[in-house]
């Protein structure tokens, strides 16, 4: 579905181009490469007892907030249950944990974030921004559904064309409901 190869060269996940690496996660709905390590980093500002400079500088300085902003948006739009649902459905049994660390480091970040930029709940600060992802996750979730059945099938052998139909489908649609690609 890109306009490039998906790899530099032969290889493993090593050699994958960041676009295909990006869709990937924003697909499961975990968006990986966008926060991880934020919020070990936050953590570890507060711990050092540096929380306050960096809740001040959110607030006085538009780089920072927009940062934040951002970030509470990207995080507004992960849903670790659908991501859960992706590990369960398709990730072998022995790998699962890595989900389960991850989906907790995002839990953190959220945490995190929330305590930097004084919200309750994420997007409180863009009311508009968090009623349309609102809206647009009754229609997401169906999709991401969809979308995990097509993959096990496809891994299961199934070569029917309509399958192959169904999960392309399913990931522009994902992708639009996202309103990001990656």
């Amino acid at each position: 579905i890109g306009s490039r190869p998906q790899k530099r060269r032969e290889g493993g996940v090593e050699t994958l181009r960041a676009i295909p690496w990006i869709f990937a996660w924003t697909q499961t709905r975990l968006h990986l490469p966008v926060w991880l390590g934020l919020g070990a980093a936050i953590d570890n500002m507060f711990a050092q007892g540096k929380g306050e400079v960096l809740q001040e500088m959110y607030k006085s300085w538009p780089f920072v907030r927009s940062f934040f902003d951002l970030m509470s948006t990207v995080l507004a739009r992960a849903d670790a249950h659908i991501s859960e649902q992706y590990d369960k459905h398709l990730v072998p049994e022995e790998l699962q944990d890595y989900g389960v660390d991850l989906r907790n480091k995002l839990a953190q970040t959220i945490e995190m974030v929330l305590k930097v930029t004084g919200e309750v709940n994420l997007v409180d600060n863009d009311r508009v921004e968090k009623r349309a992802i609102e809206a647009r996750r009754q229609y997401l979730t169906p999709m991401n559904i969809v979308q995990i059945e097509c993959l096990k099938r496809k891994r299961s052998g199934d070569p029917s064309p309509s399958l192959v139909d169904a999960l392309i489908i399913s990931m522009k649609a994902v992708a639009a409901g996202m309103q990001a690609t990656g």
